[in-house]
């Protein structure tokens, strides 16, 4: 018999909070998050707007010099993971097994941009030796492990925007096949850098409008590409007699998981969404349920043309003549890249808690191809059983994650 796993701890680090209740807060109000670049110049860019993590008090969780050696992006997953360990109440030294599985689809960049300029205006003997482990992906989950003395498998997914996702499906399933009983999962990303933000605007895929409420617009028929965000969001999926025996609290169960490759283009999906349809169909599978069990899909909803029809035809063929409610939190939060599936993870969650839906905001023209049962401008309180997270990423990956309403 598989084993079941519920969610004990949350943390958040966000373009619209730094913690979850703040968090929490922004979805109730629909706080748009995005506004003009301040981390650099952007007069030579033809992109002015992110949704960039604010007014971050770093000394309440670390001294500086603790901080000092770190990228941006696994700071961020440093502090949402002391929120998350907090939140749970674990006792560390009563289980050493606990993993770590963090995704992130680009890491140091900012490591990478701070030493070619060293580079080149100073030489090779000038870089720091701490370059190489700030630049690392996987340090992000090696340095959650260190301030936790997390000893159980530790490993970090990158499969570009469906990197958290991946990294907390493939979490449920260690615990739920017994090679761990807890594990701190999640994402983290911090790419608002001059090469982050020049690299996807000469890809024409990020939003150059000015107006911060017609920027990140999903399923809006004026969408024009999306708006990169930032940040990072951690939870602890734990088995459930392990949470039950210490008596922690429960958010939520983790019932299914799915995932697919497109195995169509470096970074267009494909067009009909087939592979999209089949990774939310393996994840209702995997759950033993059916697609009218579905009450909630948090979309990945880019607000790129693309991306938002793609996803809608997979949607349709996925749940046939059933219209479960739908809404993309990208018009709140931005496009976190690979931690995107782990802010919607945190945010699918609380919709569970609270039975409330959180909305697309700033949506004004309906676009017909885009025919959804979509939650406008204005969040809903109804009954929310189960909540799929939806999450896709370039080289045409595709995950979709299933939680569940906590029952005992």
């Amino acid at each position: 018999m598989k084993r079941r796993v519920v969610i004990t701890g949350m943390g958040a680090v966000s373009p619209i909070g730094n913690t979850v209740d703040e968090v929490k807060k922004s979805i109730h109000d629909g706080k748009c998050g995005i506004a003009p670049i301040k981390s650099f110049d952007t007069t030579n860019f033809r992109v002015k707007l992110a949704a960039e993590v604010k007014e971050l008090d770093t000394e309440k969780y670390f001294t500086p010099r603790e901080l000092k050696f770190n990228d941006r992006f696994a700071q961020f997953a440093r502090i949402a993971a002391k929120q998350a360990m907090e939140d749970s109440g674990i006792n560390v030294e009563d289980n050493n097994s606990i993993g770590v599985l963090l995704g992130s689809g680009i890491g140091g960049l900012s490591s990478i941009e701070n030493a070619t300029k060293i580079l080149e205006e100073r030489g090779a003997t000038r870089i720091s030796p701490y370059f190489i482990p700030m630049s690392l992906i996987n340090l992000a989950a090696g340095d959650v492990a260190i301030d936790h003395k997390l000893h159980g498998s530790v490993q970090c997914i990158v499969t570009a925007c469906a990197s958290a996702t991946d990294a907390m499906g493939i979490a449920f399933q260690r615990i739920r096949d017994g090679y761990e009983d807890t594990i701190v999962t999640g994402g983290c990303e911090a790419a608002i850098t001059p090469v982050g933000i020049g690299g996807f605007m000469a890809m024409r895929a990020l939003c150059e409008k000015e107006d911060v409420n017609r920027a990140s617009i999903p399923f809006d028929k004026e969408r024009s590409g999306f708006v990169m965000g930032e940040g990072a969001a951690i939870l602890v999926f734990e088995e459930l007699e392990t949470a039950k025996k210490r008596g922690a609290k429960i958010y939520a169960e983790v019932v299914g998981y799915g995932a697919t490759c497109d195995a169509n283009h470096i970074t267009a999906p494909a067009e009909n969404g087939e592979y999209a349809t089949i990774a939310m169909q393996k994840a209702i599978n995997d759950g033993n349920l059916k697609a009218e069990d579905i009450s909630y899909i948090n979309a990945h909803g880019t607000s790129t043309n693309l991306n938002d029809l793609t996803e809608t035809k997979a949607i349709k063929n996925c749940f046939k003549e059933y219209k479960p409610y739908v809404s993309s939190t990208k018009s709140m939060t931005g496009h976190l890249l690979g931690a995107s599936g782990a802010i919607e993870g945190v945010i699918s969650v609380l919709a569970l808690q609270d039975q409330f839906i959180p909305a697309t905001i700033n949506h004004n023209v309906i676009d017909e191809n885009c025919d959804l049962n979509l939650v406008l401008n204005t969040g809903i309180n109804t009954k929310v059983k189960y909540a799929m997270s939806n999450s896709l990423g370039f080289g045409g990956h595709n995950a979709s994650i299933i939680f569940k309403h906590w029952e005992d």
